[in-house]
Formats: C-alpha cells, sequence, structure tokens
C-alpha cells in the first residue's frame, strides 16, 4: 500500500481478514476506493512540519473538577439491606444466573 497505488482486492480482503470481518465481492470493491482516500488523507497530514508542535493528548488544556476523596460515613449493613426485596446471611439475595451452583 504505497502512496501512489491504488489499495488492491487482495489488500482489502487481507485487511477485512485481520479485523475478523466477512466481505462479499461488492463490498470488498465499494471499500477499496474508500480506503484509498483515507490512506491518502493520512499521507498528507505526514507531511505537515510539527516540529515546533508540542505533543498533547487533547486540543484544549483539561483540569480535573472533581473534588478530593474524602472518607465519610456509609450504610450500615442492617441499613442497606433493609429496603432490599431479599436479603439472606447479611447478603443481598438475587436469583441464580447461568445456572451456576450456590
Amino acid at each position: 500500500m504505497s502512496d501512489s497505488a491504488s489499495i488492491t482486492r487482495d489488500e482489502v480482503a487481507h485487511l477485512a481478514r485481520l479485523a475478523r470481518l466477512a466481505l462479499d465481492d461488492d463490498e470488498i470493491n465499494r471499500f477499496g476506493p474508500q480506503l484509498d482516500v483515507i490512506l491518502g488523507a493520512v499521507s498528507r497530514i505526514s507531511e505537515l512540519d510539527t516540529a515546533d508542535v508540542p505533543p498533547t493528548s487533547h486540543a484544549l488544556p483539561m483540569t480535573n473538577v472533581t473534588r478530593p476523596d474524602e472518607v465519610r460515613p456509609g450504610l450500615t449493613q442492617s441499613q442497606a439491606l433493609a429496603m432490599a426485596p431479599a436479603a439472606e446471611d447479611g447478603r443481598f439475595r438475587v436469583p441464580r444466573i447461568l445456572g451456576e451452583e450456590a
């Protein structure tokens, strides 16, 4: 897959296999030109002079707006279980799933 050559049907099929996609012939024919456009756009970006651009994770500066963690009293076990539809041995009782044994 070079800059000047079009992506081949075999390359599209290979990429589909790598991505675990089942593509029919019409999809392979349609996606080849679309991948060419994408690869062309990526190659144009690589032509930019980014020597003076610092690496960033976001386009705008971000600050953490969460509050610091603080310990606060929570519910006791009996308070937490008081409104439960079912409780057993100090725990929430829930329906068994997936046929698992207790």
